[in-house]
């Protein structure tokens, strides 16, 4: 293994063409530096310099080592910057409810880490999980559906969206705008296992006495939307979800709403700096994408 200090002895002697002014480049004495590049060479089993009173040149083999040496040392000081800002930078812990669409996280997500001033740690959970984290001071926010009322947490509210129906576009009742759950009885139905609204569809089919056959169950809305875009069934879905091949049309007298947006477990958003100016960005990141997913 080649210690890293001759590489830099070994670059310095190229840098300033002999080894006085390059031992006083890495500070070092004359006889220090000479040892070191000596030493470089029994390792490569190769002469790197061809030395003379006035100046040192390259060998064929230092030519050809040089190229690599200057590779590695600049990808070691790469590799050093990045992990210093990333000490410097804020970390902020970000739970993330399951049920708000990938595209739209990744999207606001990616906004703020292009940045450059914070580092996230993404934790997905449930409604649940996600106060549970909060209260605990494993997380520092939740992006998750603001509750009414609580005084056991601060809310930052972003959004509001009901819920809608997902079919394919190929579904006979496609082109409804306002669909009655009786006239889905024989539609295959694929249940979100995730969702937090579960039990209320299943009371609003079952009140009506529809239950319709289950063609799967998922914990995956992503999966649950490409199973209705194949036409293999219909779901009850936020909103937001999108996707080509999937209509939404309403379920009617199921007004349930969601309000999105960033929760804390107290009012204090600056318990570390940049931490308040983070939230902030994330919050504009998360209005604007779901601006782009609707627009």
């Amino acid at each position: 293994m080649i210690d890293r200090y001759l590489l830099r002895y070994f670059i310095a002697v190229i840098e300033e063409g002999n080894f006085s002014r390059a031992a006083a480049k890495c500070n070092v004495s004359q006889p220090t530096l000479s040892v070191g590049i000596a030493k470089l060479e029994r390792i490569l089993d190769r002469t790197l310099f061809n030395r003379t009173n006035r100046r040192v040149q390259l060998t064929p083999a230092g030519v050809t080592f040089a190229s690599h040496a200057r590779r590695i040392e600049a990808e070691f000081l790469a590799a050093t910057e990045a992990l210093r800002d990333a000490r410097e930078r804020p970390l902020l812990r970000l739970g993330v409810l399951t049920t708000i669409p990938d595209r739209n996280v990744c999207t606001a997500l990616k906004h703020v880490l292009n940045g450059g001033r914070f580092a996230i740690e993404l934790m997905e959970g449930r409604e649940g999980d996600l106060t549970g984290w909060l209260t605990g001071g494993r997380i520092d926010a939740a992006l998750t559906i603001i509750p009414a009322g609580s005084a056991r947490f601060t809310g930052m509210p972003l959004l509001t969206e009901g819920y809608s129906l997902a079919l394919p576009v190929a579904h006979p009742l496609a082109d409804h705008a306002v669909i009655d759950a009786s006239a889905l009885a024989d539609s295959p139905m694929i249940v979100r296992r995730t969702c937090e609204r579960l039990a209320d569809t299943s009371r609003h089919f079952t009140s009506r006495g529809v239950r319709p056959p289950f063609v799967a169950r998922t914990a995956s809305d992503a999966r649950a939307l490409e199973l209705v875009r194949s036409g293999l069934g219909v779901t009850v879905m936020p909103d937001s979800y999108v996707c080509e091949g999937v209509v939404r049309p309403r379920l009617a007298d199921f007004a349930f709403e969601r309000t999105l947006g960033l929760l804390f477990a107290d009012g204090d958003r600056s318990r570390q700096p940049g931490a308040a100016q983070a939230f902030d960005e994330i919050a504009g990141a998360v209005l604007s994408s779901f601006a782009v997913e609707w627009s």
